[in-house]
């Protein structure tokens, strides 16, 4: 099982930086980056929450399942 998170998908569609990202949710940008590159064992509800708020997207945008067996 393999979640692929898409946060960087999301800020070049957005033209907007890490930094900026992690103010607007109110994450550390070392923290953010721990979600960006899918070392994260756990988001909150509230952190994916802001994630979409700010990025002006859906969960499925950022976060994605894909089968080990591709």
């Amino acid at each position: 099982m393999a979640i692929i998170v898409n946060i960087d998908i999301m800020l070049a569609r957005r033209k907007m930086s890490s930094g900026e990202l992690a103010a607007k949710v109110g994450i550390t940008p070392a923290n953010l980056s721990i979600l960006k590159t899918g070392k994260a064992r756990a988001i909150r509800f509230t952190t994916l929450e802001a994630l979409c708020r700010a990025l002006d997207c859906q969960p499925g945008d950022i976060l994605e399942y894909r089968s080990d067996s591709h």
